[in-house]
């Protein structure tokens, strides 16, 4: 599996939005795009995991710089998820 990090997505980017623009370059295990957790709003950014390397990084090479809905957006591969503390909000 190889997973890469969307930046700079329109806010109204669905994950079938996301997906359908990965897919022409790949075969795409899943594509979510990150929202928040209160309002349910975009948060401009998601990830897109491929069944394989190869794929995704050409994929990754492809799209980098591209732009989608009038937005320049940023492929990169995703780094692990760091574990850190959460922050009390109150």
């Amino acid at each position: 599996m190889y997973k890469v990090f969307v930046g700079g997505l329109p806010f109204a980017t669905t994950d079938d939005e996301l997906n359908q623009l990965f897919a022409a370059h790949g075969t795409v295990a899943s594509a979510n795009v990150v929202r928040d957790r209160e309002s349910g709003r975009s948060k401009g950014f998601g990830f897109v995991e491929f069944e394989n390397d190869e794929e995704g990084k050409a994929a990754e090479k492809a799209l980098n710089g591209s732009e989608v809905g009038g937005r320049t957006i940023s492929v990169a591969e995703a780094r692990p998820k760091e574990d850190r503390p959460r922050e009390n909000r109150w």
